[in-house]
């Protein structure tokens, strides 16, 4: 499933490379996000859904990874243990959309409603929870003009 508004970038337009240094540096980018959590199947829901995110499984692997449809992180999840506080930790998953407004009112029709619209220094941004509690943004500051 495709998310509502999507649109493919080169990696270099949002992470210029340096030039080569003659192999000896090594250059890492994240690649993974693992979240615990305790509804594996409704935060598939929610990532394919808004995202287009697509579900990935191992055999006997209880990890559940979500890749993403474009260069961004894929989404681990993992199974939380039963003490584990869910949705309590100072991550924010920011998703880059150009139209937060039409994102938020497609979403809204899907059933997986935002906050409030803010705007900030040229761009917008709006707000929720995933079904486990971790928050999300959608934002279009990596679109802005003056970054």
């Amino acid at each position: 499933m495709r998310s509502f508004f999507m649109r493919t970038w080169q990696r270099d337009e949002l992470l210029p490379h340096s030039e080569p240094t003659g192999g000896e540096d090594m250059q890492t980018c994240l690649g993974r996000i693992l979240i615990y959590t305790k509804r594996i199947d409704d935060m598939v829901a929610f990532y394919t859904a808004l995202f287009g995110y697509t579900r990935h499984d191992l055999p006997g692997d209880r990890i559940v990874e979500l890749r993403s449809p474009a260069a961004g992180a894929a989404l681990l999840l993992h199974p939380a243990a039963r003490s584990q506080k869910i949705g309590q930790s100072s991550v924010k998953l920011v998703f880059d959309v150009e139209d937060v407004a039409g994102f938020c009112a497609a979403a809204s029709k899907a059933g997986f409603a935002f906050g409030s619209l803010h705007e900030a220094d040229g761009y917008q941004f709006a707000n929720r929870k995933d079904p486990d509690g971790n928050s999300v943004s959608i934002s279009s500051g990596i679109f802005a003009p003056n970054r």
